[in-house]
């Protein structure tokens, strides 16, 4: 079956050499039987990784130890789930993995296009088949999923395998990664309509139209994936942290931020016809940041908790970065008349420069994040020594950015377009600075002192007043000319415009995640060494040391430290921190217990045993580490406000926008015209 699947994969990788090629030479002989060859190409190519993907799936399922990548990522005891997740839990399955959901985008890509966009659809094609041969070469040529253990001779089959490293198997780690490849993935076709609309100097902004739902999407899927991400060490490497400014968390996020750039000034392409050189190199950023963190997690170029084991293929990655970056930046250089704006910024107290802005904003942090990961590199390249970037580097400089970005987030909506007067501005400012004047004052009469918690609970309290505000007068409005309840008049609002309105509830989301950040300043850790019925105390908790239980089951030996709560004086219940030693992999890990509140966290974590090399006979001590995180449980509960929000957006609007300026063409086999 090996044999079979490495085929399919070889297979697969011509049909996207020929749909390159037959999509290119269709479009510029203007031969449409090449052109629709090309595409069915895409199906074809598809399928052939689908088929690869089922074999190692099976090998993988029926612990088919034959194949290095089964016994390096399995074994007989693992859960049928985490078999599953070993299909990218490791290099060679995991770019199979990226290389079948690009597969899967580009048919979705294609098909719902089949009478729509023909005149760009040739060069889409090529251009998503172009980044699907280059995962196929890599997972044919450099690291293929189907080599085989040999042993003089013969082929061999291990008893049993390594397993899945132990981090991985935890619930999150089903959902994270597929969700975190759905966004890096998916940022391949906004950036396949955007260069094939700038190739053929399209007139109009059709490629915005497309782009823009494509982009939400996919950036839903990254934003979800990121928070997977951070509830996953949160909760699973056991120092009680959400973000770190690891590498690879900053690979993430990098192309995130620059998403988020463009969901805001596609705006103003739409409204105003400006900022469209911005556009087009924000999506392009986008996608070759994908590609970097993609290459990042493989390439040996970083250390990270989160990295693969290093591997050959860093010099085919960077190649493949270094050739689009180029040919992308040439051609916009050489549509730069294409993409002139037309109209200017009037006045800097207006909304169209707090898009401005709020775009120079994200590039800087972004930068700061490349920077800031790069670094290491860089010094070890000039000096010979890698100089590590810490977390408080990246703090000193995203605190006060995010902190600004929030503040731009309550005062878009209160600016108007063009230009604002002062009596505007001082009627919409005005019950937004009042509640978070008011927030500022509670807190520093309560004694609070830390200065960017202090502004960010203030500033998330200016945005909520913003938003609120918007939803009042627009429901209020709809309430009085229909007789609705405010419920049905809130309903109403929204789908009138689930565009902006939905935009307003991811920002909502966005401040109800600050709030959690912000808690962070009130964090409290201790780390003990304990026996059986110690008493410890971490802020209003106490903590009692229960017996140590030990048991064994056929994937782990496990130790439970039962820990007793209590706080003033009220028994809130027992927590069991776990520690766990996986047989297969031989490693050891945490599996923390956490009550979970709105107000504060309690995180308890049982690290293991002390060594006793002084006095082997004396009772070995208990590493303790307790922390208690105030206000962390907003974060999730942001991410579902997001969430709703995202979906929202996608959803039509039941009056639908129209913008005079904006030339939207399609171009059909029935001649029909897209609006």
């Amino acid at each position: 079956m090996e044999n079979l699947g490495a085929l399919s994969l070889l297979l697969a990788f011509c049909l996207a050499l020929y749909s390159i090629a037959a999509s290119v030479t269709g479009k510029l002989r203007t031969n449409q039987f090449l052109v629709v060859s090309g595409e069915r190409a895409v199906y074809a190519c598809f399928g052939l990784v689908t088929v690869a993907a089922g074999i190692l799936l099976n090998a993988i399922f029926t612990s088919d130890f034959r194949l290095t990548y089964v016994y390096q990522h399995s074994d007989k005891s693992m859960p049928l789930i985490y078999k599953f997740t070993a299909w990218w839990g490791g290099q060679e399955g995991s770019l199979l993995f990226w290389a079948w959901l690009l597969g899967l985008y580009a048919v979705i890509a294609v098909y719902i296009n089949r009478n729509k966009y023909r005149n760009i659809m040739p060069y889409v094609t090529a251009i998503m088949m172009t980044t699907m041969a280059f995962f196929l070469f890599i997972n044919t040529k450099v690291l293929s999923p189907f080599d085989v253990w040999m042993a003089g001779k013969g082929i061999v089959s291990p008893a049993d395998g390594q397993g899945l490293n132990p981090l991985l198997q935890y619930w999150t780690m089903v959902i994270h990664p597929p969700m975190l490849y759905l966004g890096y993935v998916g940022f391949v076709v906004p950036f396949a309509f955007a260069i094939a609309s700038l190739i053929e100097k399209l007139p109009g902004d059709t490629w915005i139209n497309t782009t823009r739902r494509w982009t939400l999407i996919t950036w839903g899927f990254q934003s979800t994936g990121i928070l997977l991400g951070a509830g996953w060490a949160y909760a699973v490497l056991g120092w009680g942290g959400y973000w770190a400014w690891d590498p690879v968390e900053n690979a993430s996020l990098m192309p995130w931020i620059t998403a988020t750039a463009f969901l805001h000034s596609v705006m103003m392409q739409e409204k105003k016809g400006m900022m469209k050189v911005w556009n087009i190199v924000l999506v392009s950023a986008t996608f070759f940041l994908c590609i970097f963190g993609t290459s990042l997690t493989r390439s040996g170029l970083v250390n990270s908790v989160h990295a693969f084991a290093q591997s050959p293929i860093g010099n085919y990655f960077f190649g493949f970065l270094g050739l689009g970056v180029l040919a992308t930046a040439v051609l916009i250089l050489r549509r730069l008349d294409f993409l002139k704006s037309e109209s200017s910024l009037e006045s800097v107290v207006s909304r169209e420069s707090s898009f401005l802005f709020n775009n120079l904003i994200l590039l800087a942090s972004c930068f700061a994040i490349l920077w800031g990961t790069l670094f290491p590199v860089i010094s070890e390249y000039f000096t010979g020594n890698k100089i590590s970037v810490d977390k408080p580097f990246y703090n000193r400089i995203n605190i006060p950015i995010g902190l600004f970005l929030l503040f731009l987030t309550g005062v878009g909506p209160l600016i108007a377009w063009r230009r604002s007067s002062m009596k505007s501005l001082q009627k919409a400012f005005m019950i937004p600075t009042i509640a978070g004047v008011a927030v500022a004052g509670i807190l520093v009469a309560m004694g609070v002192r830390e200065f960017y918690a202090i502004v960010s609970f203030s500033l998330c309290a200016f945005v909520t007043a913003t938003i609120f505000s918007e939803f009042i007068k627009g429901a209020g409005a709809i309430r009085g000319k229909n007789n609705m309840s405010w419920i049905e008049a809130m309903w109403e609002l929204t789908h009138r415009n689930t565009r902006r309105y939905g935009g307003y509830l991811v920002h909502m989301g966005i401040v109800i995640m600050f709030i959690g950040f912000s808690g962070a300043a009130f964090n409290k850790d201790i780390t003990v060494n304990v026996q059986e019925g110690a008493q410890v105390k971490i802020g209003r908790y106490d903590l009692t040391v229960g017996r140590l239980q030990t048991g064994k089951t056929n994937q782990y030996e496990w130790g439970i430290l039962p820990i007793q709560v209590h706080a003033n004086g009220q028994d809130l219940g027992v927590l069991k921190p776990e520690r766990r030693f996986y047989m297969a992999s031989q490693q050891p890990s945490s599996d923390v217990a956490i009550r979970r509140r709105l107000n504060e966290d309690l995180y308890l974590n049982f690290a293991g045993n002390s060594n006793q090399e002084e006095n082997p006979t004396a009772p070995a001590k208990l590493v303790l580490q307790a922390y208690v995180f105030p206000l962390v449980s907003w974060i999730w509960a942001g991410w579902w406000v997001l969430f709703f929000g995202t979906i929202i957006c996608l959803v039509p609007s039941k009056i639908a926008r129209q913008y005079p300026r904006t030339q939207v063409i399609g171009v059909t086999a029935h001649a029909t015209v897209e609006t």
